[in-house]
């Protein structure tokens, strides 16, 4: 064990000896009492635990998700965070993309790019792109068969980032193809 977790350890070994020093001195005599009253909070505990582990496995589930309607109309739910997400196929690979109509091109994470099979360690980084994180280089790559839907588009020029990004970012050259509304929380694409 290292130093912090030694501290820890001890603390720890502190906090219940003077809870359960407490404890004892408070029950004497009523033993029985108190470990009724220990166990009920215990159930009690590990059922929130288990409600709170319940709920982050089923946020993702019970969340409005990407759909395509009739007349291949593509809707978006607004997430939590305020942004619009939308998944792309590309070469059969899911990517998941961050909507950003304020950016000109498609911008690859670098995870994102061995998820299609790019080696982002291959490629030249040539170009450069202002962020809100500052200036990055880039490498300019053809994404072929990307598919949305019903909407195939067999090139779509894009960018792999050199720098950390969260995600993907769609930005203008791919939702450029579509008109786009924004209504009720949702974002609406349609050829």
């Amino acid at each position: 064990m290292d130093g912090d977790t030694t501290a820890r350890v001890i603390y720890l070994g502190i906090l219940v000896a003077a809870v359960g020093s407490y404890l004892l001195v408070e029950f004497r005599g009523r033993m029985g009492q108190m470990m009724r009253g220990l166990m009920s909070w215990g159930l009690i505990i590990v059922g929130l635990m288990a409600g709170y582990g319940l709920w982050q496995d089923m946020g993702g589930k019970m969340m409005p998700q990407q759909s395509v309607a009739l007349g291949g109309e593509v809707v978006l739910p607004r997430a939590p965070d305020g942004h619009y997400y939308l998944k792309l196929d590309i070469d059969g690979q899911p990517i998941e993309f961050m909507v950003d109509t304020g950016a000109s091109g498609v911008v690859l994470s670098q995870e994102d790019a061995r998820l299609i099979g790019i080696d982002p360690a291959n490629l030249a980084y040539l170009g450069t792109a202002q962020t809100a994180n500052g200036i990055v280089r880039t490498s300019r790559i053809t994404l072929e068969n990307v598919v949305l839907g019903d909407y195939r588009d067999d090139k779509l020029r894009a960018y792999v980032n050199d720098g950390e990004m969260g995600g993907s970012l769609l930005g203008m050259d791919y939702l450029g193809l579509f008109r786009i509304e924004i209504a009720e929380e949702q974002m609406i694409l349609q050829r």
